[in-house]
């Protein structure tokens, strides 16, 4: 074997290797990307959890958007009033008050108090629903499905299926928005967390079409309305709509619905 080869040879290695690591340190120093600092404080004090409830692709997304001035510093769903807190902090601005919201499904047409048009057997997902005649079995063609699609969507485990309806625990819901956007019957909202009273009921149908397919439908009787001292309370689209910010949680409307579909 030629010594002289053998160390030729790996003095020709470690000189492509001295060259590739100078190369690249050049090529760092040169490329080098600017970190925002802020932003990257910012970063720091969000969840994590990259649900998009804020409407920006994840919390490095937002944590941008803030610091351009793009996004309020109270942003974050998710976080809440102290996350706010952080990020106003770290902004050097003045924290802003953050109403705690909650996802509510505007329905309470269960088994009990519901009655299906047919026995469906297919996919358990509600989107499927939209390609079978009435868009599903249940005579409310406005009611939940109840096959949990939204509960699939929540990555906060915040919403089940009981009963043949699903239900929001209020307490665990991060107001993320997964679940409005997967409902395919448009039924969950937004409301705030201290709200008193919110209507139960979505239906789009007349009264009498309702009372026959619902026991607790919102008929738009218009009772609610002519009884509430704050003016709150008016019917659209057949059913009646609560203005949260008008609402003093009386609780009158909520006596006098004969549905008992205000909760």
């Amino acid at each position: 074997m030629n010594v002289m080869g053998i160390v030729g040879a790996l003095l020709l290695i470690g000189g492509i290797g001295i060259f590739v690591g100078l190369f690249l340190g050049v090529a760092g120093i040169a490329f080098k990307v600017k970190v925002n600092e802020k932003e990257e404080a910012v970063l720091a004090a969000l969840p994590g959890n990259n649900c998009g409830g804020c409407g920006y692709p994840g919390c490095s997304g937002l944590a941008a958007a803030i610091v351009k001035g793009n996004a309020e510093v109270n942003a974050c769903p998710v976080g809440g009033e102290a996350v706010g807190k952080k990020i106003a902090s770290i902004m050097g601005v003045e924290e802003k008050e953050t109403v705690r919201m909650a996802a509510f499904v505007h329905c309470m047409g269960d088994c009990d108090k519901t009655h299906p048009d047919y026995e469906y057997t297919g996919i358990e997902d509600c989107r499927m629903l939209s390609f079978v005649p009435n868009g599903g079995p249940k005579s409310c063609n406005y009611g939940c499905l109840g096959y949990g699609t939204c509960v699939k969507a929540c990555p906060f485990d915040a919403i089940h299926v009981e009963n043949g309806i699903a239900k929001v625990d209020r307490d665990a819901c991060k107001a993320c928005g997964k679940c409005i956007a997967a409902c395919p019957k448009h039924l969950i909202s937004l409301e705030p967390y201290e709200a008193k009273h919110i209507v139960a009921c979505n239906s789009g149908d007349k009264g009498p079409i309702t009372m026959k397919a619902c026991e607790t439908g919102c008929i738009g009787c218009g009772i609610c309305v002519k009884n509430c001292p704050q003016g709150a309370v008016k019917v659209e689209n057949f059913h009646a709509v609560i203005d949260q910010e008008k609402c003093t949680g009386c609780g009158i409307c909520a006596e006098k619905c004969p549905k008992h579909v205000i909760v």
